[in-house]
């Protein structure tokens, strides 16, 4: 039952790190944009695909804590009083990229425009890079089974750091795969090729980054390492194979086969990483039956999630669809 538990858990993490990985992603597109005349064109497209959305992306986040702190409470204890500084301002980034995404659709003033623009921007960057070094600091076995880690070395070290700028690049990556979709769907031809180029950039920036950290993980986190180049590899080389199709296919495929390729590549890596850190919820020291809640929570919990899963899914799902085929008002 604890397994099965830490599976859904893992589920909500990688639908998390996929959908609202393309929103931060967005964002970062949105800051490199340029000035406001040269950024129209690639601004607008964002805000016309996220609009509909990007709240509802942070379910999955939700999700994510509701499963951690019943289903493995010690695990979230150690967690939130070893990794408070990158979570706390993680938290922070996600208020006010929220807010300056929706305050800059209100404010009429241009001073204002910028000053809500640049923090939604700037939040869509920082965030992920926090929320990557969290997960660096799980992966390499940093935060103590009883808590009370190292409130710096915990999330400043050379695994979390690997892990915030990929998890930067990632959600870069994703996002062009989908605008350029998206733009394609909208037959701008113009902004096609704007985004096109910009996810190969990142993927190309991003694999570079991947390939170094080869170097970085083999060093600093022997047990993930062997992981990752063990029973986790085939995920690796999955995530690897829809990354480089996505990039073949960028200019001919079908909107929705370029988006579940660049889903696919993001998730599977996440999965990989699942694969290599079982049966250990915290890096190397706690597994998971021994964080888990009693059984009794463990049956409830389960319970709750699947009829969350049920209820939530296909509502999201209704969501997209409706995006996707311009039913739905954005104005």
């Amino acid at each position: 039952m604890s397994t099965f538990a830490a599976v859904v858990l893992f589920i909500g993490v990688t639908a998390y790190a996929v959908l609202g990985g393309a929103d931060y992603g967005a964002g970062f597109w949105d800051l490199t944009a340029g000035g406001a005349r040269r950024g129209q064109g690639p601004r607008h497209l964002i805000d016309h695909t996220l609009a509909p959305v990007w709240e509802a992306n942070h379910v999955w986040l939700i999700f994510c804590l509701v499963m951690l702190w019943t289903g493995f409470p010690s695990a979230f204890a150690a967690i939130m009083t070893t990794l408070y500084i990158p979570l706390g301002l993680a938290a922070l980034g996600i208020v006010v990229r929220g807010s300056g995404f929706a305050f800059r659709k209100v404010v009429v003033k241009t001073d204002q425009q910028r000053a809500t623009g640049a923090a939604f921007a700037t939040s869509s960057v920082l965030t992920p890079f926090f929320l990557g070094t969290v997960a660096g600091g799980i992966a390499s076995g940093r935060v103590p089974a009883d808590g009370h880690g190292n409130p710096v070395t915990s999330w400043v070290n050379p695994t979390s750091l690997l892990g915030g700028v990929l998890a930067v690049g990632v959600c870069a990556f994703v996002a062009a795969v989908f605008l350029t979709a998206e733009a394609r769907t909208h037959a701008d031809a113009r902004l096609e090729r704007w985004f096109r180029r910009r996810a190969q950039a990142s993927a190309v920036a991003t694999g570079a980054v991947a390939l170094a950290g080869i170097g970085i993980l083999h060093a600093d986190t022997g047990r993930l390492f062997s992981g990752l180049t063990g029973r986790g590899l085939p995920l690796v080389l999955v995530s690897a194979a829809c990354g480089l199709a996505s990039l073949a296919l960028l200019h001919r495929a079908a909107p929705r086969l370029l988006q579940a390729l660049a889903v696919s590549a993001a998730g599977t890596v996440v999965i990989g990483w699942g694969v290599a850190q079982y049966p250990y919820l915290l890096g190397t020291h706690l597994r998971i039956d021994e964080a888990a809640a009693p059984e009794a929570t463990l049956v409830s919990l389960t319970l709750v999630a699947a009829a969350a899963l049920v209820l939530v899914v296909p509502a999201m799902a209704l969501l997209f669809v409706l995006h996707q085929r311009g039913r739905l008002d954005t104005a």
